[in-house]
């Protein structure tokens, strides 16, 4: 049987919102054409689809521990966010692809943990050793915990942007001008947006 707290959810859609979007779910059925990928944490706190007031089809997301990006790797693994990654490019064809991290994020507390000699989980472990680049700069020039929390959550969406980079596919769309990457980081406290400006080198608020 279905949970309760899952049921009055879905019955709040079918109430509430299924009057407004029964045509775009019509249309939703021939195909979907996003323009914009979200890569995002799996944090039950941190929606894409929230943040941005999506409508259904607007955003194609893939989300995971931290938010991360691994390199391209041609190996016989499991690559889930790479597949993801590979789908929304070459098939759906978007022209925009985020990287979203966010403030208070527990993958990222776990790797600075992990240079800390706690070990992180089983599955855990590995996928944030992505991180350790970076965090071991940011542990070499800082002691202060909350300032090494934010620089390693900020940091890491850089990392990611550079390894969509090592993609073909991605290299390709970026250079033939139909693919822009971007970097995003939402701060839950303060429920703001902030997005990575190249220039000034720095995840600034977005103004609204």
């Amino acid at each position: 049987m279905i949970p309760t707290p899952l049921l009055d959810g879905y019955r709040r859609f079918r109430q509430e919102r299924l009057d407004a979007e029964k045509a775009r779910y019509r249309e939703l059925a021939a195909g979907q054409s996003p323009e914009t990928m979200i890569i995002g944490c799996a944090d039950s706190r941190v929606d894409p689809a929230t943040i941005f007031a999506a409508a259904p089809g607007e955003l194609f997301v893939a989300r995971n521990v931290a938010a991360l990006v691994p390199p391209c790797e041609a190996d016989a693994a499991y690559h889930g966010t790479s597949a993801a990654l590979e789908f929304a490019v070459t098939e759906l064809k978007v022209r925009r692809i985020v990287v979203m991290g966010h403030g208070l994020c527990g993958g990222v507390a776990a790797s600075l943990g992990a240079a800390a000699n706690k070990p992180p989980g089983r599955f855990i472990g590995p996928w944030i050793e992505l991180l350790s680049p970076v965090r071991d700069d940011i542990l070499a020039a800082t002691g202060d915990g909350a300032r090494r929390q934010r620089l390693l959550e900020q940091r890491s969406i850089l990392l990611s942007i550079a390894n969509l980079k090592s993609f073909p596919f991605v290299v390709e769309a970026v250079d033939a001008g139909r693919l822009a990457l971007h970097g995003a980081w939402f701060s839950i406290a303060e429920a703001e947006l902030h997005w990575y400006d190249a220039d000034a080198n720095a995840f600034l608020p977005v103004k609204v």
